[in-house]
């Protein structure tokens, strides 16, 4: 029976990956769906990453994601669970190590009764900290079809229908080798998505130094965070929310793409600019939306536009570019001198609220030519201050209420030296 549902599950998966554009996103639905397939309690999901200068080989695996059902149960409605961020050489001394240097499936029955011989070992540092005790676990390669090493999937407690945790079984093993099989395609298209993008944004930091790849992917994360929380207390449908948490975490990594149009002398000037500089600097809002004007749009070239546009407005009105149209520039409304009026409230965007939070909070946390970058508490205080002013005053109740999870996706992509 458990093979059967886990071959159906298949079946209906593949269609619904497929629809998910986001490489990150992905990875975290991979992994639940994998758990499901083979009723795991827990597991995580590894992507290849290079080694750093003195490390053994030329990659290794970085944790993205780990899930654990029974340490949420314990977790308040809502919150989600905080893992450590940590990379594990591509050799034979860890599992997962092991299961990628070999491209081979690993099933352990009992993880605290390896075998002396076995060259793996389990480090149970995890199990002593959470007091979670794992005992069975499945590990497969994620190896795509040009026989490259996307990363690892390892799953952890087969349960039975009683709820007692048993050794993943011959089934078992089938069942992921398929899903993982596909999921490695889906995973392909959508890295060349990933990759198509930070191509971009990589044109933004030749102009910009500030632009970087690890700054997007932070605004995309904290983005996505925030959103989550907010669409759980407004008690947003699932499938609407994964849809939008979706084309939100892609759609937010170009919010500055329109700065390609603004002169070097603005954008690599060390120190504040003058108020004629910051007046041209504000189109880089305008050219942004620019970008993404097509007769056909994706529902992702529509929140992006939106996002490059709106990120810049504030909540009282007091932002820009205001009303105006991006592909005109003819003032929708205007004050008595003819200016464009700034958007309010819930004029702006939903994205562009988002992440005018997340692109804040960034640029207050990161050294910068021009600042060193603000003490923690600092920032807190900045954030909850500009409430009501700058930012919509739920979405900074969200915000506060998941800083563990922030500071969590501010680690898993630190500056870069």
């Amino acid at each position: 029976m458990k093979a059967e549902m886990g071959f159906k599950d298949i079946i209906r998966l593949d269609s619904e990956l497929n629809q998910i554009q986001d490489f990150d996103l992905l990875l975290e639905r991979i992994l639940f769906e994998a758990r499901k397939v083979v009723n795991a309690d827990a597991g995580s999901i590894y992507i290849t990453i290079p080694t750093e200068p003195g490390e053994e080989g030329n990659e290794k695996l970085s944790i993205k994601y780990s899930q654990n059902d029974t340490l949420q149960k314990n977790l308040p409605p809502g919150q989600k669970m905080i893992y450590s961020i940590f990379s594990v050489l591509i050799n034979e001394k860890s599992i997962s190590g092991y299961s990628a240097l070999k491209r081979t499936l690993i099933n352990v029955p009992d993880m605290y009764n390896i075998p002396p011989e076995t060259p793996y070992k389990f480090f149970t540092h995890f199990d002593k900290i959470t007091g979670y005790k794992t005992i069975s676990s499945l590990t497969i390669p994620l190896i795509s079809t040009e026989k490259k090493l996307m990363g690892v999937i390892q799953v952890l407690n087969s349960k039975d229908e009683h709820g007692n945790i048993i050794p993943f079984t011959s089934d078992d093993e089938i069942i992921l080798t398929h899903f993982a099989t596909n999921a490695t395609m889906v995973l392909q298209r959508a890295y060349i998505t990933r990759a198509m993008i930070l191509r971009m944004i990589k044109m933004s930091e030749l102009r910009d130094p500030n632009e970087t790849g690890t700054h997007v992917n932070r605004v995309a994360s904290y983005s996505v965070e925030i959103y989550d929380r907010w669409a759980y207390h407004k008690k947003i449908p699932l499938e609407e929310k994964e849809k939008y948490r979706d084309i939100l975490k892609i759609s937010s990594m170009l919010h500055d793409v329109g700065k390609v149009a603004i002169s070097d002398t603005i954008l690599k000037k060390p120190a504040s600019l003058t108020p004629e500089e910051y007046l041209t600097m504000q189109d880089h809002t305008i050219y942004g939306a620019r970008l993404f004007h097509d007769e056909i749009s994706s529902p992702i070239d529509v929140l992006a536009k939106d996002i490059a546009l709106t990120h810049h407005e504030n909540w009282d009105g007091s932002g820009y570019p205001g009303w105006i149209d991006p592909f005109t520039k003819n003032v929708e409304r205007a004050d008595t001198k003819g200016k464009p009026i700034g958007k309010k409230g819930e004029e702006i965007p939903l994205g562009g609220r988002i992440v005018a939070i997340a692109d804040v909070y960034d640029a207050l946390c990161s050294k910068r030519v021009y600042k060193e970058s603000w003490a923690d508490e600092d920032v807190l205080a900045e954030m909850r201050k500009l409430s009501g002013i700058k930012f919509d005053p739920d979405l900074i109740d969200a915000f506060l209420e998941i800083m563990p999870n922030i500071k969590q996706a501010r680690e898993q992509y630190p500056e870069e030296d």
